[in-house]
């Protein structure tokens, strides 16, 4: 068995290959149809007569196949020879191109027959190659108008939505054409109007800001200093909740002893001059960094000593 495996052969000195004869089928050479033996499935569900056996559609066979000598319309038309699953009746049956189906002929009837009706009968005459061409020619007119009714739909269409966007653009344009007329007939006295309320309101925004700035200053600077042409307002002691005593030249006094002096007639001229400057420190604008807290003990984290 390993010599077959081998790529060279051995071959001895006297081998002549002439003397080998060729091997020929000298059998008898078959006559009729030819035939093969083919795989198949059954294409419709049949009945055995013999055993009365069902054979189901797709049952797998091992058939012959023979090629007869009828055609339809250069179509060869095919049979084949199977067994019966059960008493191996031979069942025969063919193909049919004009039904598109098959035909069974002896072994077996189908379950199902497919309707056709006869050739004489009305709506299944056979037509002739004329009647069959005119019929396509029918047919094709028929779909062409179709398509020509379809194409002349669209074009209606079409020209429906450029009708109805030229309108709109007529229309928009009029309006654009009425809105400046009537723009031009009312002259430049709306244009002015229009003008002198923009500059009106201006004016307002404007001295409204300018109020917010002045009491926002005096707020925050008008507590020592007194704003110029503005009246000085007299001091009261005894809504501060202290004792003061007046003089005859003029002297403010408190019980703490003698806080400020100025004659009457100096606190005039400094009045007449601007402003005065109390006692009041101006205000410091510095800022303040807050410590941050640890929380390290709320958390209860403890931290380590320092090793050095």
């Amino acid at each position: 068995m390993s010599e077959r495996k081998v790529l060279t052969k051995y071959y001895p000195p006297d081998f002549d290959p002439s003397k080998i004869a060729r091997t020929r089928n000298t059998g008898p050479k078959t006559v009729g149809p030819k035939t093969q033996t083919v795989r198949l499935m059954a294409p419709f569900s049949m009945k055995c007569t013999s055993c009365g056996e069902y054979i189901y559609k797709g049952r797998k066979f091992n058939a012959r196949k023979e090629t007869t000598d009828e055609k339809y319309l250069s179509i060869p038309i095919y049979r084949f020879y199977i067994r019966c699953t059960r008493c191996s009746a031979e069942i025969t049956f063919k193909t049919d191109p004009k039904g598109m189906d098959y035909t069974c002929e002896k072994g077996a009837k189908r379950n199902f027959e497919v309707w056709r009706g006869k050739e004489g009968e009305e709506g299944n005459k056979l037509e002739t190659e004329e009647e069959m061409l005119d019929r396509i020619e029918a047919e094709e007119a028929e779909r062409g108008g179709v398509m020509a009714e379809l194409e002349e739909k669209v074009h209606d269409a079409k020209q429906e939505m450029a009708i109805a966007d030229a309108l709109d653009e007529i229309r928009t344009r009029n309006a654009r054409i009425s809105r400046a007329e009537g723009r031009e007939a009312d002259g430049d006295g709306g244009a002015l109007e229009a003008a002198d309320r923009v500059r009106r309101e201006l004016e307002v925004e404007r001295l409204r800001i300018e109020r917010e700035d002045e009491e926002a200053a005096r707020r925050a600077f008008g507590k020592g200093i007194e704003i110029e042409g503005e009246e000085e307002a007299p001091v009261d002691g005894a809504l501060m909740g202290f004792d003061t005593g007046i003089g005859e030249q003029g002297n403010v006094q408190w019980d703490g002893g003698a806080v400020m002096s100025a004659p009457a007639s100096a606190r005039g001229e400094v009045k007449a001059k601007g402003t005065t400057v109390g006692d009041m420190p101006p205000p410091e604008f510095k800022r303040v960094v807050k410590k941050k807290k640890d929380f390290s003990a709320a958390l209860g984290i403890k931290k380590k000593s320092a090793l050095v």
